[in-house]
């Protein structure tokens, strides 16, 4: 029995191991697609700012 309990141990922290690493790389990805999400909001709205005649530079300007 202690063999086998020393076995499952083993195996429960190896899955422990495995989900932190799944864990850290899912937060990673969802970073990530967050950053892209926001990066095609801005890419959107300088867009429909550029087509409603806005100038780039009065576009800089107001972002400063």
């Amino acid at each position: 029995m202690k063999a086998d309990l020393k076995e499952k141990k083993i195996a429960l922290k190896k899955a422990e191991k495995e989900v932190a690493s799944l864990e850290s790389k899912k937060a990673k990805a969802d970073a990530k697609a967050a950053e892209e999400a926001k990066k095609t909001e801005a890419e959107a709205v300088l867009k429909k700012l550029l087509t409603s005649g806005m100038s780039a530079d009065e576009i800089l300007e107001k972002l400063k």
